[in-house]
């Protein structure tokens, strides 16, 4: 894998029209009150562009703001937060060189969740290792791509095969119950983004959410408590989807994540404020030593961070 030439730097992409449900980022985050532990980690965000040097995939199903890793860097500082987990997203396609390059930037308190496609060899399998990735990204919704086949899950399987690498699936509510089954059989551990999306309208002991406690009962799935803002029903501060969180903190807190989802994509209405995402932690894991495992030890552990006290 290349890395773009720094004479790309002078050639302008045409000027992209982001899709509609990609606001901007909040423009002022407020300063949390929540003081987070050393060594907190963002599990789940994201980097986009800029499109000028690392070009959106022409077959993407959404077209976001520019958001480089500048941009996450100075907001993870703002709020806190010292490491972070980057997920790859669909509108690059399979090209991690926006992943990578951040990567490299790091410092070793980043970490990736790659997309692998078809076309990608061992060889730039390893790389992605090297750098820091520590998971695939299997997509379910279809707004993001044509759900992966068991024959091509199979196939990233293999070839990511001896790594230690989590699979990482994104499902939509009562999705979760019909992979539930593929979820057990996947070899390794599995992690589940933001709640499964469940829907809230269907009551706490849904299908989807009894899967969901089913698979964390298993000790191989760990569920990230992030995307209060996209489950909830009610809007900010989000008490539906943040009493969501806090019960799945409880009843698993050895393997609960959480994330800011920066800069927040596919949304309704404009992005949330980072701030008050921080400051809701409290609420969602109000015991101590689950809030310190939530954001400092699980992710530690799931990621491969260095160990930390």
């Amino acid at each position: 894998m290349t890395e773009p030439s720094a004479t790309r730097h002078a050639v302008r992409a045409p000027e992209l029209t982001p899709s509609p449900g990609c606001p901007p980022p909040h423009p002022a985050p407020r300063t949390p009150t929540l003081a987070l532990p050393p060594d907190s980690c963002d599990a789940h965000c994201h980097i986009f562009g800029p499109a000028d040097v690392f070009p959106y995939d022409p077959d993407r199903t959404f077209t976001p703001v520019d958001a480089p890793k500048e941009q996450l860097f100075a907001v993870h500082a703002h709020l806190g937060l010292t490491r972070a987990v980057i997920v790859q997203s669909s509108c690059h396609g399979h090209d991690p060189r926006v992943l990578l390059d951040a990567l490299k930037s790091g410092g070793g308190r980043l970490r990736g969740v790659a997309l692998i496609g078809e076309s990608t060899t061992r060889a730039e399998i390893e790389e992605l290792h090297r750098a820091g990735v520590r998971a695939f990204r299997l997509n379910f919704l279809p707004h993001l791509r044509t759900p992966p086949t068991r024959a091509e899950i199979d196939s990233v399987l293999e070839r990511v095969d001896g790594l230690g690498w989590a699979a990482q699936l994104h499902v939509r509510g009562e999705e979760i119950t019909a992979l539930e089954d593929l979820v057990r059989a996947l070899p390794g551990r599995a992690v589940v983004d933001h709640m499964g999306r469940v829907d809230l309208a269907a009551g706490r002991d849904s299908p989807a959410l009894r899967s969901l406690r089913a698979l964390l009962d298993t000790g191989d799935v760990w569920l990230k408590v992030s995307g209060v803002d996209r489950v909830s029903r009610q809007g900010p501060p989000y008490t539906d989807a943040v009493e969501l969180a806090a019960s799945l903190v409880a009843y698993a807190p050895e393997r609960v994540l959480w994330g800011t989802d920066y800069p927040h994509v596919n949304i309704t209405g404009d992005a949330p404020d980072d701030g008050l995402l921080v400051d809701l932690i409290e609420r969602i894991a109000p015991d101590p030593g689950h809030l310190r495992r939530l954001m400092v030890h699980n992710p530690a552990e799931l990621f491969d961070f260095p160990s930390t006290r």
